[in-house]
């Protein structure tokens, strides 16, 4: 069984992505990793290339501006790399560049792709989602934050990546795919205020073409509003993160697990349903279910 991760990155020193941890935390179960590298304003190519892994392989590319709405440039650079992906792949991991998989889950997800190779009616291997949010301490848990996404897919298929790269699709419709028990760490929301504001300007660009960033104070604030709810973390954090989060360079002292939440009736109510019984009433799934793990 043959497996290849890959991903797409441009200005990760700029925007502070951990897009080496992220490569090197699927690495040791990956017989290669492609990563589309696009012509960047910092040094991303020398930063992957640094890496020293005979695994990877780099495509330079070249965003195209003219997709920058709706964040359409972030599926085609996907696209770049999964069709460089060795023809004789069996699957393919997709990785974006603020996400890392626990080591502790490879052997469950390796083992689940063994097990799946042959099922044609499985196309796809869905997994579930920590999205850290302030600090390295909290998860946000919202109707507003996606709990699932696709991010292994069987490399013969005609995947294409959807939209703004937040899932994928085969010749047009959703993937049949598994849901396994095992976790991406999702953590672009790990940021101090300012880079928060610069986040979300950098995104903005990539959704609205006419929209120009700004000059973010230092000093500036961030009302963390889009969290509507919080817990602490309790878990452990991939070993690739641990540098990282020893070099936390900023206090976070609000418990965000006590902010008012700013859902509607509606939306507190479905909450409470789910936190009950599991069930996500109107939740968008971006697949199709097939199986879950047991």
């Amino acid at each position: 069984m043959k497996i290849a991760g890959f991903s797409f990155i441009r200005n990760a020193i700029t925007n502070d992505y951990p897009i080496v941890e992220a490569i090197n935390s699927i690495l040791p179960i990956c017989d290669e990793f492609v990563i589309a590298v696009g012509k960047s304003d910092d040094d991303t190519l020398a930063l992957i290339r640094n890496i020293g892994s005979s695994k990877i392989k780099i495509i330079e590319t070249v965003w195209e501006d003219q997709l920058r709405e709706g964040g359409t440039v972030f599926a085609k650079e996907t696209d770049k790399a999964f069709q460089a992906i060795s023809a004789d792949t069996d699957w393919a991991f997709y990785i974006q560049g603020d996400e890392c998989i626990h080591e502790n889950d490879l052997p469950l997800i390796k083992q689940e792709m063994s097990t799946t190779l042959h099922n044609a009616a499985i196309e796809g291997l869905l997994l579930k989602y920590n999205h850290f949010y302030g600090s390295y301490d909290y998860l946000a848990e919202s109707r507003k934050w996606y709990r699932r996404e696709i991010r292994i897919v069987k490399r013969k298929l005609n995947i294409s990546s959807y939209k703004d790269a937040q899932g994928f699709r085969i010749d047009g419709r959703k993937i049949h795919v598994k849901l396994i028990n095992a976790y991406v760490n999702h953590y672009g929301w790990v940021k101090p205020p300012k880079g928060l504001v610069e986040k979300g300007q950098n995104f903005t660009t990539f959704y609205n073409k006419d929209f120009v960033k700004t000059e973010v104070p230092a000093d500036v604030t961030f009302d963390y509003g889009n969290a509507d709810q919080l817990k602490h973390f309790k878990g452990t954090h991939p070993q690739v993160m641990q540098k990282r989060i020893a070099k936390l360079n900023w206090t976070f002292d609000k418990d965000l697990t006590k902010a008012k939440s700013t859902h509607t009736f509606r939306q507190q109510l479905l909450q409470k349903i789910f936190e009950y019984t599991g069930i996500r009433i109107g939740e968008h799934k971006n697949y199709i279910l097939k199986a879950t793990y047991k």
